[in-house]
């Protein structure tokens, strides 16, 4: 005589036991708020302010060279040397190339920047700006 269950008859258990499942969601959630802020890549450029119309962008064919304040270049957010900046926008036909220069940056800097640009053929050169207020 027994109270209970019977021992023939099996059953199944019906419920799910959902804490691993909470520990494993707080645990990815807690790499992605810490890895989230390191994802972020690119220099911090600081845009001179202008009153001007906005440029019309070609999408297919469109390259931005990045200058530091301290005179860092970066092509696309990949960091570069001024002779690899000109062999990679040769290989693209009639580039369109967006300076995007710190307003700290040296002035020497952006004009061999933009030299290099024009020995190497790149008629279609523009400089990025922030719009006045």
């Amino acid at each position: 005589m027994g109270f209970g269950r019977p021992h023939s008859a099996r059953s199944t258990l019906s419920e799910i036991n959902v804490t691993p499942l909470v520990d494993v969601m707080l645990v990815l959630l807690i790499i992605f708020m810490v890895s989230a802020p390191l994802l972020q890549q690119g220099i911090d450029v600081k845009l001179p302010k202008v009153s001007a119309d906005n440029l019309s962008i070609d999408d297919q064919n469109h390259w931005t060279v990045s200058i530091s304040a301290k005179g860092d270049l970066r092509l696309n957010q990949e960091k570069i040397e001024g002779p690899e900046l000109i062999k990679k926008l040769q290989k693209k036909r009639n580039p369109q190339v967006f300076i995007q220069a710190d307003k700290d940056a040296p002035y020497g800097v952006v004009a061999s920047v933009m030299g290099k640009l024009r020995q190497a053929k790149i008629n279609r050169i523009g400089l990025v700006t922030e719009p006045e207020q």
